[in-house]
Order: structure tokens, then C-alpha cells, then sequence
């Protein structure tokens, strides 16, 4: 059974987050390896190596930016390149079903937000456990 967290909490899929940003130094450190160890490249290749490798633990960093941060007066639903503040008022419902791949809140305008920053994909038992302690803050939200 899941029990309504303290405010302020922040979810997000931790264990995602570390591969993705340990993954993305580990490229950006084997490609400068490597472009420094190619004795036939140029110093504009060089250069180019590391730009790639930068580019690709950007990329990355992007990815690993989702979180949900729910305080006292609503929630911020960062995703990768948009922030949104909601009331708690505007969220209907919190809906993780089988095969999705993070929450989707259902608000009251009618329409629905991903929330990304709970994610099934690597620890499936942890999100769930965030969906509900979300959908718990929501449904015991003064409105």
C-alpha cells in the first residue's frame, strides 16, 4: 500500500537517469581516447571527434532531464524540452497503464500530459509505486 509522500517531492526514473548520463561520459571519454590516439588525423578531426562525442552525451543529458516536482501548490512536469506548472486543481487523473511508456495526466481542460518523469522502462516496480504515490497527492489535493 502506498502512503501520500511530503511535500516537496521529485520523481523521476533515477535508475534511467544514471545509465543514461554515466553512458554519455563514457562515449564522450572513449571518442577524445580515441581521437587522440589516431596519429593520422588533423586537428580539425580531432576537434570533430569531440564535438560528436559532446554532441552524443548532450543528447543524452536531454533525455535524463524529465522529473515531476510536486509541491504544496501544484505540480512542474519537466519532459525533454518542455516545462509545464499545473495546478492541482487542473489534474484530473494520473494514469500509468500496462504498456505505457511513462504517465499521462489527464487535465481538466480535457486534454492529457505526458509525464515523463515516471517511466516504467528500466524499474517498472518503482514507477508504479510513484504513479500511485502521484495519483495519492492529487486525490488528497485541496482544490
Amino acid at each position: 500500500m502506498s502512503s501520500t509522500p511530503t511535500l516537496p517531492v521529485t520523481f523521476r526514473p533515477a535508475r534511467t537517469r544514471a545509465v543514461l548520463i554515466s553512458s554519455g561520459v563514457a562515449i564522450l571519454a572513449v571518442i577524445t581516447a580515441v581521437a587522440l590516439l589516431l596519429e593520422n588525423l588533423g586537428p580539425g578531426e580531432r576537434i570533430s571527434f569531440v564535438f560528436v562525442g559532446a554532441l552524443i552525451l548532450g543528447v543524452l543529458l536531454l533525455l535524463a532531464r524529465p522529473r515531476i516536482v510536486a509541491d504544496e501548490a501544484g505540480v512542474t512536469v519537466v519532459n525533454l524540452t518542455t516545462t509545464r506548472r499545473l495546478a492541482w486543481a487542473e489534474i484530473v487523473q494520473v494514469n500509468l497503464r500496462p504498456g505505457d511508456a511513462w504517465v499521462f495526466l489527464d487535465l481538466s481542460d480535457g486534454t492529457s500530459l505526458p509525464a515523463m518523469g515516471i517511466q516504467p522502462g528500466i524499474a517498472k516496480q518503482r514507477a508504479i509505486e510513484d504513479a500511485r504515490a502521484l495519483r495519492d497527492l492529487v486525490e488528497s489535493a485541496p482544490t
